[in-house]
């Protein structure tokens, strides 16, 4: 396994915070190429999932602007720091004290590529961490769909786990997930949950979306969860949807189908013991050797 550095961001409180059963919701998105109309359907989606008794809410990838023609979409582009959907969302973090995970937005970087980059924000709208996705998707699928997202964005370049109140959260995006030696760094850090906001195209959606996001779960005994995209976007494209919680033994405890809106889950910090005393393989893993080829 090609080994990753782990930014592990703690917040000091006691492990003892992360024993209770903890609410979690979903936002299933159809993002648009307006950010203002994307940052306000965000907001109601942190206002709605606080009523619902959520303390931590995910989003998908591209939460901010979902946009492929590149001259249309330019101008929308901001840094961190200028991104008025990155501070609407802090705002409605901390009105309605709810932490969120803001599954990634497009942000333009000194050099004039982009970053795919996600925030873990907490209750009172401080960014307790930020992901910047590795692994780029360059593919040409059979349905004639080609994607070259290294042509428009750098890698990232670190692994990131970060308190929650729902335990120590491992941060990955869409195509990460086909990434397994990311997860292992991952959960070796510490990680109980590994978040996957994603824009998932239809072929690879049904091919291949569930049974990566169970294996994903299974391999380590932890929760996945995975907000995603979904149906026909205004730039043409369409994404796969099925937003979903799996649990450690990779049971899908949430499936949102294709429905735009908020789900809800349990995170239930007891299963994962439960699992791994049952199945302890991430107990038992050791250093890869070095593989003897022979011909």
């Amino acid at each position: 396994m090609r080994s990753r550095p782990v930014r592990a961001l703690t917040s000091g409180a006691p492990a003892a915070q992360f024993a209770a059963v903890t609410r979690i919701a979903l936002y299933q998105a159809r993002t648009g190429i307006d950010p203002a109309r994307n940052a306000a359907a965000l907001v109601a989606a942190v206002e709605d999932a606080a009523r619902g008794g959520a303390r931590l809410l995910f989003t998908p990838e591209m939460s901010g602007l979902l946009d492929r023609d590149r001259m249309r979409g330019a101008p929308n582009l901001r840094t961190e720091a200028e991104d008025e959907v990155l501070d609407a969302v802090r705002k409605a973090a901390a009105r309605s004290g709810i932490w969120v995970h803001l599954g990634s937005l497009a942000l333009r970087r000194d050099d004039g590529r982009l970053n795919n980059r996600g925030f873990v924000i907490d209750s009172s709208g401080e960014i307790r961490a930020s992901y910047d996705k590795l692994h780029l998707f360059d593919v040409d699928l059979p349905t004639g769909e080609s994607w070259r997202e290294s042509a428009s964005y750098a890698p990232g370049e670190r692994a990131v786990v970060v308190d929650t109140p729902a335990g120590p959260l491992g941060l990955a995006i869409c195509y990460d997930l086909r990434f397994p030696d990311l997860f292992r760094a991952l959960t070796d850090a510490g990680a109980r949950i590994v978040s996957v906001p994603a824009a998932f195209t239809v072929p690879t959606g049904k091919a291949h979306w569930h049974i990566l996001l169970r294996a994903r779960a299974i391999e380590a005994g932890i929760f996945v969860v995975a907000a995603a995209q979904s149906g026909r976007h205004e730039d043409g494209r369409e994404t796969y949807g099925h937003s979903l919680v799996a649990d450690p033994w990779g049971e899908i405890l949430l499936d949102m189908a294709e429905e735009e809106g908020l789900g809800f889950a349990e995170i239930d910090p007891a299963r994962i013991d439960e699992v791994r005393s049952r199945l302890p393989a991430i107990d038992h893993r050791r250093p890869l050797p070095p593989v003897e080829f022979l011909g």
